[in-house]
């Protein structure tokens, strides 16, 4: 009679392996590193609209730049020359122009204030006077060189104009009699819509690899918790204990309240192109609106591309604290492709000699010339004909 087949395994262990018991495990984990969370839909929908609104508010700084200069120049001079066709913009009362772009400064320093203050906060690792003292400065002279400008334009048009009616010779008492004030208005419309979207797209710049800093946090834990001095170098490495704490709570805390600024950041800097654009057609003379754009655009370079690029000079430049997130890595430069030729000349005789597979082929013609222009007589030999 046959016998039923012994099972292998113990009863109750259904592994077609011998599994591993405690004592048998792998013991060390050190070297096994985290890894990231699932990501869900909604955050991925976000990173789709924050991908988008980078796409928008990073344009190229410098291409855009020229471009404000050049459509200050073109489109007003066609439309000092050619009036455009009457629309809803051109109506100096219209809603965008009545409570936007006459304080066109409060809506940037509505966004720009707290979206600078939280992202310095983090990057500071929530050291309060370091945040004052490196980065809201730049928000303060920022707002310094907007009064002083627009009120520069308004004493030198009070200065050099005068009224319809002689009468008057101030701007204020012309305009309440009913009359016209005739003078040089360099254009503030102009100057506060590029200055306001050149800082707004300056200080939006902690964003870029925002979402890195939760990989090192991640990452830089773990080599705590190991003490894993091979791990590879992060840049938390540098940060205290009680830092590395209050930043994995600060930017865990406050990452959504930062994409929600950032969204409306660059909302209000296509809504200061697009009413540039409706200044450019409607409102001022060509040299007025190119003054204020060059104002504009000196006031940008001189602080964020001069002043706070400086290591020596505070305050510090955007996105810059107690480490560095926005390292970006050089791209090797490309080996070149050397083409191996199937031709190449022969020294003895300056023509053309191919060759195949790297090896000289010689014909027999060939050989007989090379032997003859180096003075060399060929060996003797049975005639081959």
């Amino acid at each position: 009679m046959v016998s039923k087949r012994r099972p292998i395994h113990p009863v109750g262990q259904t592994m077609n392996f011998r599994g591993s018991t405690a004592g048998e495990g792998r013991g060390e984990t050190k070297g096994t590193r985290p890894t990231t969370a699932p990501t869900s839909i909604r955050e991925v929908l976000t990173m789709m609209v924050l991908y988008v609104c980078k796409k928008a508010i990073f344009y190229d700084t410098n291409l855009k730049v020229a471009l404000y200069l050049g459509s200050l120049f073109l489109i007003s001079l066609i439309g000092d020359f050619m009036p455009y066709p009457r629309t809803y913009f051109a109506r100096s009362d219209n809603l965008f122009n009545q409570y936007f772009v006459k304080i066109g400064w409060f809506w940037t320093l509505i966004l720009t204030t707290p979206f600078t203050l939280i992202t310095s906060f983090i990057l500071c690792c929530g050291d309060v006077k370091r945040m004052i003292k490196h980065h809201i400065v730049r928000i303060g002279i920022a707002t310094v060189f907007w009064y002083v400008w627009t009120k520069l334009f308004f004493v030198f048009e009070s200065s050099y104009g005068r009224c319809t009616d002689k009468r008057f010779d101030t701007k204020p008492t012309c305009l309440k009699a009913g009359f016209l004030w005739n003078g040089f208005d360099i254009s503030g419309h102009a100057f506060i819509l590029i200055y306001s979207s050149l800082v707004l797209i300056e200080e939006a710049r902690p964003i870029v690899n925002w979402e890195s800093i939760k990989e090192h946090l991640r990452n830089e834990e773990h080599n705590r918790a190991t003490m894993d001095s091979a791990a590879a170098r992060n840049p938390l490495s540098n940060l205290k204990d009680d830092e590395l704490a209050r930043l994995s709570y600060l930017y865990t805390r406050y990452t959504p309240l930062i994409r929600l600024l950032f969204v409306a950041m660059t909302v209000l800097q296509l809504l200061w192109d697009v009413m540039l654009v409706s200044t450019m057609l409607y409102f001022h003379k060509m040299i007025e609106k190119v003054l204020g754009g060059i104002f504009a655009i000196l006031t940008w370079f001189f602080t964020y591309r001069f002043w706070y690029t400086s290591p020596t000079i505070l305050p510090d430049s955007v996105g810059k604290g107690l480490f560095n997130y926005q390292v970006v890595k050089s791209r090797p430069d490309p080996i070149p492709m050397r083409r191996n030729n199937s031709v190449i000349i022969n020294p003895a005789t300056g023509k053309p000699m191919p060759r195949f597979m790297g090896m000289p082929l010689n014909t027999g013609r060939q050989m007989d010339g090379a032997a003859t222009s180096n003075g060399l007589n060929p060996e003797p030999g049975p005639n081959r004909f």
